[in-house]
């Protein structure tokens, strides 16, 4: 071959070609390096802190001087206009929209009040309106412990440190009323010094232990799920102390758990209809999400509810934490090229077929709970309840593990049909074995199903007076509310923090 200033003496075009492929090459080249110094300077520009604080800093805007982009997203989490068919972020009335959930809980404060679920930035407030907490004022006690405030607050990592950690659940939820003010945030999550991952509940670190893992040995990917799993689990307040506890120890799964709870006698209240030492399951969120086929590709709570976005040249995670399903765009067509129509109908068909059971379930509960009751009015013997009062149990601990985990019935639907089928079946064998005893009490017509169509019925049922509760509740928060924001007030002015 000719060299190349031969060729280009026999063609003089060749020439031209090769030097305006150069400087088109330079001048892509250039731009390359431009935006990589420039990214470089974005980078150390979001992320050089410009004041210090300490791990216990509980103030969310704080933390924000140096990250305002993922706190002004977080600040979003504010916003209730989101609904979904069965979910989302605006308020919702669980009990008005399903007032057999009132019977089912007849004895305990889930009867009382049990509201959709919001945003994070809602934390705090939902807790003091909620009729579940009571109404604390002239010396009265909250029904509930300190235990209830664990999930709701970076001030509660701080108070954990100041008090210890078993100090802190004791006593009755007004006692620290004053103390935990700021909504769920970044304390809650992040490592002050480098902004890694941190589990900040021990509960969960005990859990882990308990089942022989430290969980300091965990990925980066696996954070991104335990971080969510402090408190989207199954829980309960373990002893006088009411102390926070994992019922893992023989595993995760619902009969796993049940086992846990059956072996030590654990029960959550007595109904006050049927008598069952009732379970309540809380938000096994992070449990069914593990049977599902998302994280056995490797998913984690935060590919989907935080995803990462850009904005600026910096990719950060989407601290708007919310159902993907208000975000298709960011979640579910990161991997599916499905159009957002047939993805929003695929999750609809699974939540429905889950629910059909789900309400079959509900209703079989009900009628449960109402022929116990008339076996106990007709004066049954209690050692022939036992076996009954325990297939009540069993079978409702099915339903509310379904029920309450937010997104199981999208999260793991399979495993959500699996338990709902089963507890279909124990609460059948409940009825069966309810009716040979009435029976026998000469009582052989179909026990009255009771009028609880709306909420208010079904409370008047079972003996709530919803009225005097909302009165006392008003009260409660124009009188003490206050009073706990200015102590609060107080006591942050003297917390400090460090220009840099």
């Amino acid at each position: 071959m000719k060299p190349i200033t031969d060729q280009i003496k026999e063609k003089p075009y060749k020439g031209w070609v090769l030097f305006l492929a150069t400087i088109i090459i330079v001048f892509f080249l250039g731009l390359l390096a431009s935006s990589i110094v420039e990214r470089r300077a974005e980078a150390v520009f979001a992320y050089t802190p410009k004041i210090e604080h300490s791990q216990w800093e509980p103030r969310n805007d704080v933390w924000g001087e140096n990250f305002p982009r993922q706190y002004n997203k977080f600040l979003q989490t504010e916003d209730q206009s989101f609904k979904s068919k069965y979910n989302g972020s605006e308020h919702r009335d669980m009990l008005e929209e399903d007032p057999r959930l009132v019977v089912l809980w007849a004895g305990y404060g889930f009867a009382k009040e049990y509201n959709q679920g919001k945003g994070h930035e809602h934390a705090i407030n939902d807790m003091h309106k909620i009729l579940r907490t009571g109404a604390p004022v002239d010396g009265k006690k909250s029904p509930m412990p300190n235990t209830c405030w664990t999930c709701k607050s970076p001030d509660v990592p701080r108070k954990m440190e100041e008090m210890g950690v078993a100090e802190f659940y004791k006593g009755s939820w007004e006692t620290l009323g004053h103390e935990i003010v700021n909504n769920i945030g970044c304390a809650d999550c992040h490592d002050a010094q480098n902004m890694n991952l941190r589990i900040s509940r021990p509960a969960l670190v005990e859990a882990y232990q308990r089942m022989g893992i430290d969980i300091n040995t965990v990925s980066h990917q696996d954070m991104r799920s335990l971080a969510c799993a402090q408190c989207h689990v199954e829980y309960y307040f373990k002893g006088d102390g009411k102390y926070l506890t994992f019922p893992w120890d023989k595993g995760t799964s619902v009969e796993a758990m049940e086992a846990y709870y059956d072996e030590y006698e654990i029960k959550d209240w007595i109904h006050t209809i049927s008598k069952a030492p009732m379970l309540k399951a809380q938000h096994p969120d992070f449990e069914l999400f593990q049977t599902g086929i998302h994280a056995q590709r490797g998913l984690a709570c935060a590919d989907c509810h935080m995803p990462y976005i850009n904005e600026g040249g910096q990719k950060f995670t989407d601290h708007k934490i919310q159902s993907p399903l208000n975000n298709i765009a960011n979640t579910c067509q990161v991997c599916h090229r499905e159009e957002t129509t047939e993805l929003l109908a695929n999750v609809y068909e699974r939540q429905d077929k889950i629910k059909e059971n789900r309400d079959k379930l509900e209703e079989l509960l009900v009628r449960a709970h109402v022929e116990a009751g008339k076996a106990w009015e007709l004066g049954v013997n209690e050692n022939k309840m036992t076996n009954v009062l325990q297939d009540i149990r069993h079978a409702q601990w099915r339903w509310d593990y379904v029920a309450a985990s937010h997104g199981g019935s999208f999260h793991s639907p399979i495993e959500s049909g699996r338990i709902i089928s089963t507890g279909i079946n124990i609460a059948q064998e409940a009825r069966l074995k309810l009716a040979r005893i009435l029976a026998d009490l000469d009582y052989n017509q179909e026990v009255p199903y009771p009028d609880i169509d709306t909420k208010a019925k079904a409370q008047k049922y079972i003996g709530l007076d919803a009225e005097k509760m909302n009165t006392d509740k008003e009260r409660f928060m124009k009188e003490v509310v206050p009073e706990w924001d200015i102590k609060a007030e107080e006591r942050e002015k003297e917390y400090k923090t460090k220009n840099i």
